[in-house]
């Protein structure tokens, strides 16, 4: 095989062994089933409260309010290891590592049970800061393994295939599910073998980047002269030197926000088919399984949008029909078939949005500075938004209502399409290769 195939195949892979994490755990098993810890040990409690250093929080909130937490994290690890592997030309160490932590805080989820809500958002937020470290690396290999008129391709083709391999793990899972009690398995149990099932897969499956993925040593010229002293303020010393180059910087304001509205809907899609609909977990779970097959097929479909029309106007499509979805849910999702059929349009445009924002970003920035800039955009990426989950959970704990909640993330995608209006693209392209 040729070098360079051979490094996308492995490039590939790392999107199959991560988005077990991201459709297992994320989206499917770990909010409800951390819900409902929380509820038990709420459960004594008149307000349905539990309390966390003295600070009552709804037991239906904590879950939207640790993504939160977890993500605040990352604002300021993510921007550190970025400049690092820039620096010192260390991304693929910097994967491998971050990676097995990662998947070992999420086997650790195996031991999940009971009232233990603190140990449970202790994983969490460990596996996710994790998840997010690797993916700031992971998504900077995009300029080394592809040229620009490769870019949107490469990208949709490593969604896809991340899509399909979180899917079929999922699917196993559901499998397992739905055959529990004939296997003399708890249903807590069986979300238990689930979660850890997402840590094995994610570790076995980084191997295959291992193998094939190169070390690339294209240092940035500013990056070296960083100091750990600085660390802490290396996100604003990041954002600073993005300004230089104002169409990145306003294309990454605008995804900061659309994508914080899809990262919110993906993390907490099955709580309220939980809370709100009463769903069982074995619809949510098919749901979801349609959810990562349609949007396979979503993002190779965006592809040849992008090639037809533009990336930026298939983008500003897929925030128009993204609005249209939370309106849907909002005034008229009642049943079982209705979820279902939101999930397939929810699968068709996620692919594609989130393939061609890394595509067109990937476009916009220097080159020898990839990692650090991938830092910045990583902090809405997969599983990782704060602001879209601390949006939801305060409306839900003021208003008691999971409509409103989900109502309140229509503003991100608003924001986001006016935003990404104002981004010149072509012009953004040619400041970076200057």
């Amino acid at each position: 095989m040729h070098r360079n195939k051979k490094e996308r195949l492995g490039w590939y892979f790392y999107d199959w062994a991560i988005s077990a994490f991201s459709a297992t755990v994320v989206t499917v098993f770990i909010g409800p089933y951390l819900t409902t810890i929380c509820g038990n040990a709420a459960a004594n409690d008149p307000g349905e409260f539990v309390y966390l250093l003295g600070i009552p929080i709804y037991y239906g909130s904590y879950f939207a309010y640790i993504v939160s937490f977890s993500v605040l994290l990352q604002v300021f690890i993510l921007p550190i290891i970025g400049s690092l592997a820039d620096a010192f030309g260390q991304k693929k160490p910097i994967l491998i590592t971050s990676a097995y932590i990662g998947a070992a805080a999420t086997i650790s989820m195996y031991f999940l049970e009971g009232s233990n809500f603190i140990l449970g958002g202790i994983l969490f937020v460990v596996a996710n800061v994790s998840f997010g470290a690797s993916m700031v690396v992971y998504n900077a290999y995009l300029n080394d393994i592809a040229n620009d008129d490769e870019k949107d391709s490469v990208s949709s083709i490593g969604w896809a295939f991340g899509y399909l391999g979180g899917g079929i793990l999922l699917a196993m899972n559901l499998a397992l599910f739905s055959q529990a009690e004939s296997l003399g398995i708890s249903t807590g149990h069986a979300v238990r073998i689930c979660l850890a099932s997402a840590g094995v897969w994610w570790g076995i499956f980084t191997v295959f980047p291992i193998i094939w993925l190169r070390v690339h040593k294209n240092v940035s010229k500013h990056s070296t002269e960083i100091k750990l002293s600085k660390s802490f303020r290396q996100l604003f010393i990041s954002l600073k030197s993005l300004r230089k180059y104002p169409q990145a910087f306003y294309f990454l304001i605008a995804y900061l926000l659309y994508n914080d509205g899809v990262q919110a809907v993906i993390a907490l899609s099955a709580q309220f088919g939980q809370e709100e609909l009463g769903l069982e977990m074995e619809v949510l779970t098919q749901v979801i399984l349609i959810v990562q097959f349609v949007a396979f097929g979503g993002a190779l479909m965006f592809n040849y949008l992008a090639k037809a029309m533009g990336a930026k106007k298939a983008l500003l499509w897929s925030l128009v029909l993204w609005t249209g979805t939370l309106y849907y849910a909002f005034g008229f999702l009642e049943t079982a078939a209705g979820f279902y059929i939101l999930g397939a349009v929810i699968g068709l445009i996620m692919g594609g949005t989130q393939a061609l924002s890394r595509s067109l970003f990937s476009k916009l920035i220097p080159k020898g500075s990839e990692a650090e800039y991938f830092s910045l955009y990583e902090v809405s990426e997969r599983g990782t938004s704060w602001t879209g989950p601390l949006v939801f959970g305060l409306s839900l704990q003021f208003t008691g209502s999971y409509r409103i909640a989900i109502l309140s993330l229509i503003i991100f995608f608003i924001a986001g399409f006016v935003l990404l209006l104002k981004v010149k693209i072509k012009e953004g392209i040619e400041q970076a290769a200057s």
